[in-house]
């Protein structure tokens, strides 16, 4: 049944794996593995509902199962259907769901199932690319339409080499391009992952194009490779169009809980390819990468972190996350990144479905928002949001245009061009304070075990930087040095530790206007492009000023620490 769930749920989470997300008309829908599906009006409060594929999976897939992917090592359809995701075809009128029908050592199959509305019942169309295919079954697929018989009673050896094509036909994305037309890209693991194009007439393979056979890019029956390959891991691609760039979010490593399971991010101007990321490293490989969950191939989006604005405890710090999808909000074209998720603290099998912000950068790059999602959009920084209450001037900047006159985060400690509206943006000294700043280590990931100080390995911790109101990053108290060999007294330095540098991007260094939320940090040689954004904590609630930037291939977070009275 697609509400049954045995663990315990957060306040309105949902436990749907591999989660599809897809809006009509205002109304949310996630779709996911198992045939769980959830809807909600605000991208929080979520419900369980059901259709004719939850309730009766049989009715719609009992022929294709038995046709291709039942065995004996798998004889249970119910646990066999996997990875759906949902597209509007405007040509066929129709939603389109491309689910994967599971079978042991890959013979599975991706079909096509329509429906006139998300909260409606489904109609299987038929198969849409199918693997795990021989010399002795290829007659049972498409493969013969595909490749001419001739080819499909040949040398087929590619397809069983898991350095070659042998993939697995699940994960399903289908995309729409910018011109009308319809892909899919599909695949996991070892042969890495794949695209052909789609007949928007039928929803199904587009059978007139046809692909050539190059090794690491191209192959007659599954298309144009986009990422993975040679046994390395990788599956659950989604893609996304923004701003000229195509996105390619994949999943590396296992999903178990202590499996490594995350998020990397690639980009490219064309749909196809070649994807790369900030490093310039290919989405496809190009030799086999033991443990590639552990190296720097792509931009490690989210990770395993405690800090104090939360996850603060081992059940809500997040483990595994992964199999993602993004939904652009059609009221404002607002990106949200939609995953699953395991848990420190709980058990193998419990985990729920979460949603953040994605953040476009000033430099082209997408950046996670560092709170799940609450219902506020990420607010750029303005006069009134990041005034607060509570604070002291401790890192204020003398502003005043008297001497000694003393900062304060409110409206009377700027002297710079002041905005006329709360909801025009923040002079960067109302920016500047005291940060946990936390890294997602892309080397790295929570595997059960403890390092020698106590902590779990591969859970991110944060540091305190302060970001100065004159553009320094630094950390620590004031040092203390002898100023010549003789002197015995300790001498002050003018302050603490020097890390690096921070900017609005937009703002001139005197602050004589206001700037939007762009920002760049530089921290221990390294510069980061990100986004700065008011929003709530997800232990309190409160509003507090955040940063998400990614550079060098990783990404990191910033949230205020607000001082108390």
């Amino acid at each position: 049944m697609a509400t049954s769930h045995e663990h315990p749920l957060a306040p309105h989470h949902v436990a749907i794996h591999d989660p599809a997300i897809v809006e009509d008309n205002g109304t949310y829908y996630i779709f996911g593995t198992h045939r769980r599906c959830a809807r909600s009006t605000d991208l929080v409060h979520w419900e369980y509902f059901e259709n004719n594929l939850s309730r009766d999976p049989a009715s719609l897939l009992g022929g294709i199962w038995e046709a291709w992917p039942k065995q004996p090592e798998n004889p249970a359809l119910e646990g066999n259907t996997w990875a759906p995701d949902v597209i509007w075809n405007e040509v066929m009128r129709k939603w389109c769901m491309y689910l994967s029908v599971n079978g042991h050592e890959f013979r599975s199959v991706i079909v096509l199932l329509t429906a006139d509305r998300l909260d409606g019942d489904w109609t299987c169309v038929g198969p849409v690319v199918y693997s795990g295919f021989n010399v002795d079954n290829v007659d049972r697929t498409d493969v013969p339409r595909v490749l001419g018989d001739e080819a499909a009673h040949g040398d087929l050896s590619r397809y069983a080499s898991l350095k070659d094509t042998r993939i697995n036909a699940i994960d399903a994305a289908p995309i729409r391009c910018d011109h009308g037309e319809m892909w899919m890209s599909f695949g996991s693991w070892f042969g890495g992952i794949w695209m052909f194009k789609l007949d928007p007439t039928t929803g199904l393979r587009d059978y007139g194009v046809r692909y050539p056979l190059v090794h690491d890019s191209a192959d007659p029956y599954y298309g144009v490779k986009v990422a993975g390959g040679y046994w390395n891991s990788g599956e659950g691609s989604y893609f996304v169009h923004r701003n000229g760039w195509w996105y390619l979010f994949m999943a590396y490593g296992w999903l178990g809980r202590t499996g490594g399971y995350q998020i990397r991010l690639f980009r490219s101007r064309n749909l196809v390819g070649p994807y790369v990321d900030q490093n310039g490293n290919p989405a496809i490989s190009n030799g086999e990468i033991p443990d590639n969950q552990t190296k720097g191939t792509g931009i490690r989006l989210t990770s395993s972190i405690r800090w104090s604005g939360g996850p603060a405890d081992d059940d809500t710090i997040e483990a595994s996350q992964g199999h993602n999808s993004v939904l652009t909000r059609g009221s404002d074209g607002r990106l949200f990144l939609t995953y699953h998720t395991r848990f420190v603290g709980r058990d193998d099998n419990d985990y729920e479905t979460h949603l953040r912000e994605l953040l476009p950068t000033a430099d082209g790059w997408l950046a996670a928002a560092p709170y799940e999602y609450r219902g506020e959009v990420a607010a750029p920084p303005t006069v009134a949001n990041t005034t607060d209450p509570y604070a002291t001037p401790t890192h204020a900047a003398n502003t005043g245009t008297e001497p000694g006159a003393a900062d304060a985060h409110d409206q009377s400690s700027c002297t710079c061009v002041r905005p006329t509206h709360e909801s025009d943006l923040a002079h960067p000294s109302l920016v500047s304070g005291d940060y946990e700043f936390v890294r997602h280590d892309p080397h790295t990931y929570f595997n059960g075990t403890r390092d020698a100080d106590g902590t779990w390995h591969g859970v991110n911790l944060p540091e305190t930087i302060t970001l100065q109101p004159d553009g320094r990053v630094t950390s620590g108290g004031v040092v203390d040095f002898f100023d010549t060999p003789d002197a015995n007294l300790p001498r002050s330095t003018d302050g603490p530790v020097s890390r690096g540098s921070w900017r609005m991007l937009g703002a001139t260094p005197a602050g004589v206007r206001c700037c939007d939320s762009d920002m760049a940090i530089t921290i221990d040689g390294m510069t980061y492009t990100g986004v700065f954004a008011v929003l709530p904590r997800e232990t309190d609630g409160r509003a507090t000023l955040t940063f998400s930037a990614i550079g060098g291939n990783q990404a990191v977070w910033g949230s205020r620490i607000e001082a108390r009275s």
